[in-house]
């Protein structure tokens, strides 16, 4: 009967010991997941966040102007009422060198469109710096015209008087 209680005994044991087994593999096979999870993860996103290395790109050329001479223009203004003039001196600015001398022996169009522009603006076109900038981008539409194929990025004012 000691035999018998002995062989009991170990059977319990080893039922026992079984799911402690199992128990021990569930846990290493999710250690062993989350391990390679956190490697593959530091491989595609982590590895090379501080060290990026990218090609330095050349610092950007400085634009060029094109001086364009001072325009006097009389404005349109109600009959009976006192003529009112607008001064402005303005400057292209262009991306290269090279268009520069591609544009000055259009100066003169370019004088001539923004003259006969100017003409038909009421003083109160040019009221504060919404009519200002609607005149500014209204001359780079009609002097890229004048200008084309080549490109100016901006018409830029010095001056502007009203009187």
């Amino acid at each position: 009967m000691a035999d018998n209680d002995q062989a009991e005994g170990a059977a319990d044991v080893a039922e026992v010991s079984a799911p402690k087994g199992k128990l021990k593999l569930i846990i290493a096979a999710v250690l062993v997941l989350t391990v390679a999870g956190g490697a593959a993860t530091w491989f595609f996103f982590l590895r090379n966040h501080g060290e990026e290395t990218h090609a330095e790109a050349p610092p950007p050329k400085p634009p060029v102007y094109v001086e364009v001479p001072e325009l006097l223009v009389n404005l349109v203004g109600m009959p009976g009422e006192r003529v009112q003039y607008l001064k402005v001196k303005v400057v292209l600015e262009v991306k290269e060198e090279k268009q520069v001398e591609a544009i000055k022996p259009t100066l003169p169009r370019v004088t001539d469109i923004f003259q006969t522009y100017m003409r038909e603006l009421r003083s109160s076109d040019l009221n504060g710096s919404a009519g200002l900038f609607r005149l500014k981008e209204e001359m780079t539409r009609r002097v890229n015209a004048a200008v084309s194929p080549n490109q100016v990025s901006a018409v830029l004012f010095k001056e502007i008087v009203i009187q």
